[in-house]
């Protein structure tokens, strides 16, 4: 099978067919090229062996959501954010409340300083589990987790 593009031929034309991996890929890619970042970087020791992303929050939330979490991975936080990191692809079906915000590869604006790591936990694996830091987050700022969220027509 195979994972790049392929040509698909009809009434004379060709089109290309891209896996929705290859489309997520190119939309996360055209997300961060105009921005000037970097990614966190990972306490010595650490792996990340499923990938690493984050979710950030406004400094002033972050107090309220580390208490409502069963297990803490590494915590960033500056002045204005703190960061959770999460395995990659945590963002799956998930709309993370406003005003937190994922960010694929881990990456921070390059602003004038690093966030710096307050949290760091035992062992070699930085995450945070992605459900229970969504559901402390909705929790926080009073949002409905979409799974709870009546259906439209």
């Amino acid at each position: 099978m195979s994972n790049g593009p392929a040509e698909v031929a009809g009434a004379g034309r060709v089109a290309r067919v891209v896996s929705l991996d290859t489309l997520t890929r190119l939309r996360r890619a055209q997300r961060f090229a105009a921005a000037t970042v970097r990614p966190l970087t990972l306490p010595e020791g650490m792996t990340t062996p499923m990938g690493c992303d984050a979710v950030a929050a406004p400094a002033r939330i972050g107090p309220l959501v580390l208490p409502r979490l069963p297990r803490v991975g590494c915590v960033y936080a500056d002045r204005t954010h703190w960061w959770w990191l999460v395995p990659a692809d945590s963002d799956y079906a998930l709309e993370w409340p406003e005003p937190a915000r994922y960010t694929t590869g881990a990456l921070v604006s390059d602003g004038s300083t690093a966030p710096g790591l307050i949290l760091r936990p035992d062992g070699t694996i930085p995450y945070t589990p992605p459900i229970p830091l969504y559901l402390a987050l909705c929790r926080v700022t009073g949002t409905t987790p979409a799974w709870s969220r009546p259906l439209s027509a």
